[in-house]
């Protein structure tokens, strides 16, 4: 269990059903045990811990509002939750997580040919393979 003790102002816990709670406790966990103790390294090197990518997968946090693919489907609370979780350990493993989910594997599940679901979502979600998106095109910029 998870030595973490904030406090509920908000008494949101009251409106989570169990299910959502026992994710969010065990993303809690694993935050715990697997980013914070290897984090501050990552962050003085300015490395990513590329490693945690599959673990990320096989733990279903990658796509993990998206059904099907090998997506787990879950509600878009708990998928916040999740992300609430990883944030609290780092922004980095936040960010890589909800850009993976939203901004790579969004789209193709809600725009992509069957051919290309089938061939991109399931690596996507196990951490196989990483995603990107383009932010700004070549002659305009973004500022």
């Amino acid at each position: 269990m998870s030595t973490f003790a904030g406090f509920d102002f908000y008494r949101i816990d009251d409106l989570l059903s169990d299910e959502e709670k026992t994710i969010r406790d065990t993303v809690r966990d694993w935050v715990e045990d697997k980013v914070v103790p290897i984090i501050e390294k990552h962050y003085l090197e300015g490395t990513f811990p590329m490693h945690l990518a599959r673990e990320m997968g096989e733990m279903g946090f990658l796509g993990a509002n998206l059904t099907g693919y090998g997506c787990p489907g879950l509600n878009n609370v708990t998928y916040g939750l999740i992300c609430q979780e990883l944030e609290r350990g780092d922004s980095g493993v936040r960010s890589f997580c909800s850009v993976q989910g939203s901004l790579v594997m969004y789209p193709i599940w809600a725009y992509g040919s069957e051919d290309q679901k089938n061939k991109w979502l399931p690596k996507l979600a196990a951490g196989e393979a990483i995603g990107c998106f383009g932010l700004t095109e070549p002659d305009h910029g973004s500022n």
